[in-house]
């Protein structure tokens, strides 16, 4: 018999333990600095205007409430997944996301990076300093990912391995750059980059499901995925349940956590309503996650 789903945020730690989990890996949360965070709830707070839905955001809080509901949920790692939406960014969020994550132990260290010639150098730097994910927005930044002047910089993380939550697809705007041509492109140059592909790449599912099939080392994030809000929007066709079922090594969960329209809970109940069996969801909300990131069991 199937663990009963989390009615509610009270009900999470039951949900993962009756799995047999030791908690939540969570690869698509994010921490910005207050202005950048204040800017980013300003633009959801007008989401009838850019999306045409509205987008009441569950979590506006302090950030040591949102940390203290993180782990009343059981997140027991996180990043912080910066990203920048121009040139001369990127630094300044790398050296913020250094400081709050040497704060905090359950955080992931994280980074990001954006098409100017500088990019190369911080990005050493960040590599040589300890960060273990990069976060890159390509429909926020409205860059192409194949920019040559980002050339060395995936030269040298496909070299390092090191995970790059990448949101790609076209959703929830399409943007010039979107879509999985790109990504195709970038994996045809970089076959062996270690992407998490933020949202599943919705609304591509399919396309995006294709590139996780061929290279073996792009996994996929849950980020809003089979939420009642996305499928409104973006629904996934039943009929690619079982490729999902197929690539549960490489499926990894991800909330968008803080600035989501429902509670976290939503998020873990619709995975499970997917129907893929507990060993999917163990593998998907936790184990999966540990292993990218070398996490002690």
């Amino acid at each position: 018999m199937s663990v009963p789903p989390p009615v509610d945020d009270d009900d999470v730690p039951r949900f993962w333990r009756e799995l047999g989990l030791p908690g939540l890996v969570d690869v698509h949360v994010h921490f910005l600095p207050p202005r950048v965070q204040a800017k980013v709830w300003a633009y959801f707070e007008a989401a009838r205007t850019h999306y045409g839905a509205e987008w009441p955001v569950e979590y506006p809080l302090p950030e040591d409430e949102r940390l203290a509901v993180l782990a009343r949920l059981g997140v027991r790692a996180f990043p912080t997944l910066p990203y920048p939406h121009k040139a001369g960014m990127a630094a300044w969020l790398n050296d913020w996301s250094a400081d709050f994550a040497a704060a905090h132990p359950q955080i992931l260290r994280s980074a990001t990076f954006y098409p100017e010639p500088e990019a190369p150098h911080y990005v050493a730097e960040a590599l040589d300093a300890g960060v273990r994910v990069f976060k890159v927005h390509v429909q926020v930044g409205s860059f192409d990912p194949r920019d040559a002047l980002l050339d060395p910089v995936w030269a040298r993380l496909e070299e390092t391995g090191t995970p790059v939550v990448i949101h790609c697809g076209s959703g929830p705007l399409r943007g010039e750059h979107t879509g999985p041509a790109p990504m195709a492109g970038l994996l045809e140059r970089h076959p062996r980059l270690q992407l998490v592909i933020a949202h599943l790449g919705m609304p591509e599912y399919r396309e995006f499901l294709d590139l996780a099939e061929r290279y073996e080392r792009v996994h996929l994030d849950t980020t809003m995925f089979a939420t009642d809000f996305t499928e409104r929007l973006m629904p996934f066709d039943p009929a690619l349940r079982p490729r999902l079922d197929a690539l549960r090594e490489r499926v990894l969960l991800g909330s968008d956590f803080p600035s989501i329209p429902y509670p976290y809970a939503h998020q873990l109940a619709a995975l499970a309503r997917l129907g893929l069996g507990d060993d999917w969801l163990r593998a998907v909300l936790h184990d999966n996650g540990a292993r990218l990131f070398g996490l002690p069991a």
